[in-house]
This record gives C-alpha cells, structure tokens and sequence, in this order.
C-alpha cells in the first residue's frame, strides 16, 4: 500500500505534483483500497490565528487602537502573563460523556460563560461592527454589552437582533440620562456602568494619528508618508469605511463619514473630560435604573464592597483592557479578592487578557460567574464578520468543553479554588511589548 501511495506521489496524483491532481479517488492496497480526499489545511483553529489573520486586514492606524495600551504596555502584558501564573488540576477516570457549560449573567440564561464586551469604534475595525457582533453572540447563546462609542445605535442593535442585549454607560456627562432612558426603551435591561476612566489613559499609539500632545483630536488624520502608504495597501477597508460610515460613534452623533468619526471622538473624550463622576452619582444611577446594575472596572475589594452596598447587582473586574492605568493588577489577580469580599451577594465577572478556554477556566475556577472577551471578537470580526466572531466564540466552546472533560470537571459551576494551583510567577512584564 504505501508503494502504491509514493507512486501516486510521485506521478503528481496526491498532492505531490500536479496542481489538477484529483481531490478524491482510491489506490490499491495490501488489505484493498486505499482511500484518499484532499482537504485544505485548518488554518483558523485558535484566537491567536485570528489575531495574526486580521493584523494583515487593516490599516496600521487601526491595528494600533485595537492591540494598543497605556504608556509601557505593562498592564497590557500582565493582563496575559498573569493566567500562566496558575496550573489547573487533572481527575481521571471521572466518566463525564458530557460537560455542561451554561450559566446565566443578570438572570439572562447563557450557553457559555463568555460575553462580548463592550468595545468603542467598532465599525473601524470592521464596517458591520456592533451589529455583526451582537448577531454572532445570538447565534452561540449568550450576549453583547453594547458600548456608549458603538458604531451602531442602541436603536439600531436593538432593531437588528432578536433577544435583549447589556448597555454600558460611560457615566457623568450631559447624556447620561437620556443614554439610560434609550436602552431601558429598547429592552437592554442590564446596565453596565464603567467607572475606570475619570481622564483617557496615556494612549500612545492612538495618539500619534491625529492627536496632539494635549489630546485633542483634529479632524482629519496625521500620517506620515509610510503611513498613507498602508493605508493604501489596505482599499477594502477604505472603501468601506468611506462607503458604510460607520467609523462615528452613532450614540453620540448621528452623522456618518470621516469627519464624522474624529467629531465624534472628540466628543466621547470631551464629555469624559468634563464628567466628575462620584460615587453620589452611581447611587443615582442605581435609583433610576430598573433593571440590574454592574459596576465596571473594579480592581479593588473595597470599590466593590461599597458598590454592592449601594445596591449594584455586580461588579466587572477590569483595567479597561490595560488602556488606563499602566503598572495596575492584571484583571486576573484582582479577582480573587473581590471575590472573597462581595461573591456571596453579588456577580462577579473578569474582563482582561482572556484568550483561550483554559483561561476561562482559571477565572471561573477562581470566582469570576463568566468573562467578557474584547480583542478576540474584534480578530474575529475583522476576519470574517458577524461568522468569524461565532467562529471566535465556538473556539472558546470547544476549549473549554475540552478542558472540563479532560480535568475530569462535569460542570463550569463545579469550578471552585481546589481546581488551580499556584506556580512560580512568569518574570514577563518587563520584556518589550509584543501583540496580545
């Protein structure tokens, strides 16, 4: 059989010469025949290979919004490096067929434990944005939390979907109340409230196309030659952006086109500039809204207890995806002390640096209810549309099904602290910033 199988090779019919060999027959074998059909490879089968799929789809200016951070990128790198921090441990023989994966955030019935979250400007990265993402996240059982900066409405999701999705809220502007009354009419009826931004973080890479060193944005871009140069290399995304106008954030500003954009922008920092947003304004928000309330971005035991006594349903551990403040905890190591302080009366979810099904595992098996994923739904938007972002989460699926089976876990609500092991600390943080 397999001199059968090198004769083929060699005469170009499997793959080894010809470029019309056929895609399927049979050969002669020792114990009859032999079988064969050709198969492109598995090229997207990790979050990580829509990663590097989707930085050769965009422009430079827009890859750096989508993997940049604040200053040194310190917390951007510790938000990765901190899951390797912990071992997960194995049982054999547990004889669990099947795993079960389902929880619910907010009351709201989830196949998977993995939210999109909410990511501002969306459209730039790809022209069906918000919409596309919040479709993929019907399609594989759980939920978008819409952005504040999203490139399609509240009205307009809402319109476009099917089941209730989250609202996130940046609070303490002019527009904060009749932000709230919008989604509460279009049926989001849980709010999330991020709190982790009382100025813009020290944002580098966003700055240099059309920032000036006070950050304030023009209203057209600054590129260098180079610059324009990749731009051009990359038409699709600017025609795209040109024809669909879907790099402004709607919520804020109802104009499409370029200008459009960088006004809008210019507004969401202005607004944020201007907000003093105190804890005298949370317990307002939590008094106006009906629905159930989550505090984002908590890295302290602390902020968390005090958001729970005022009446907050939950709090969303998070460092804003390391676009805040640089040198702050990881997103993961913050966790367990919330945890500890406010898990018994309230959710708890994890926001930052989650990549694979494994670490959904570290972050349920050390409290967290669910985890929302940022820059892993934007590679698979950026990739393949409202597809690649199902195909994103079907991936965090299938690794976390695989992981749960193969620990000898039978539920992701089984997960508790006896299922991670400390290890020795990565000395990681330091080294130069990579993509994450």
């Amino acid at each position: 059989m397999l001199g059968a199988y090198a004769d083929a090779c060699a005469t170009g019919e499997i793959l080894c010469g010809r470029l019309d060999a056929p895609r399927s027959g049979s050969l002669p074998g020792v114990f009859g025949p032999f079988e064969y059909r050709w198969r492109p490879p598995e090229t997207l089968i990790s979050v990580e290979d829509y990663r590097r799929a989707a930085a050769r789809r965009v422009p430079r200016l827009v890859w750096d919004y989508v993997e940049g951070g604040a200053d040194d990128l310190v917390t951007v790198r510790r938000n990765r490096t901190s899951f390797s921090r912990w071992s997960l441990r194995a049982r054999m023989m547990t004889a669990y067929p099947e795993r079960r994966l389902s929880t619910t955030v907010a009351g709201v019935d989830l196949a998977l434990p993995v939210l999109l979250a909410p990511t501002g400007a969306l459209g730039l990265s790809h022209w069906s944005g918000d919409l596309a993402a919040a479709r993929a996240a019907e399609a594989a059982g759980t939920r978008l939390v819409l952005s504040t900066a999203s490139s399609w409405s509240i009205e307009e999701v809402a319109a476009g979907t099917r089941t209730d999705h989250f609202f996130q809220l940046y609070p303490g502007a002019d527009e904060t109340a009749t932000l709230m009354q919008r989604a509460w009419r279009c049926g989001y009826r849980a709010l999330f409230v991020t709190v982790d931004v009382p100025v813009l973080g020290n944002r580098e890479g966003e700055r240099r196309f059309g920032y000036t060193r006070t950050g304030t944005i023009g209203r057209t871009l600054t590129l260098t030659p180079r610059e324009a140069l990749d731009m051009a290399r990359h038409p699709s995304w600017v025609v795209d952006l040109y024809r669909h106008g879907r790099g402004s954030m709607r919520n804020l500003l109802e104009e499409s086109g370029v200008g459009a954009t960088f006004q809008s922008i210019e507004i969401l920092h202005r607004e944020i500039d201007r907000a003093t947003f105190a804890w005298d304004d949370l317990e307002w928000i939590r008094e106006h809204w009906p629905g159930t309330v989550y505090v984002k971005g908590v890295l302290d035991s602390d902020d968390a207890l005090r958001a729970v006594a005022i009446g907050c349903e939950g709090v969303v551990v998070s460092n804003h995806g390391g676009r805040q403040l640089d040198h702050s905890l990881s997103a993961l190591d913050a966790l367990a002390p919330i945890v500890a302080a406010v898990g018994d009366r309230a959710e708890v979810l994890l926001d930052g640096g989650i990549r694979r099904g494994t670490d959904v595992v570290k972050a349920l098996a050390l409290g967290a209810r669910a985890v929302l994923i940022g820059r892993p739904q934007i590679y698979g938007l950026i990739v393949g549309r409202e597809r690649g972002v199902v195909d994103v989460l079907e991936i965090f699926r299938a690794e976390l099904d695989r992981a749960l089976a193969l620990m000898g876990v039978q539920s992701v609500h089984d997960l508790d602290r006896s299922w991670v092991i400390p290890v020795a600390s990565p000395t990681w943080d330091e080294e130069p910033a990579r993509g994450y």
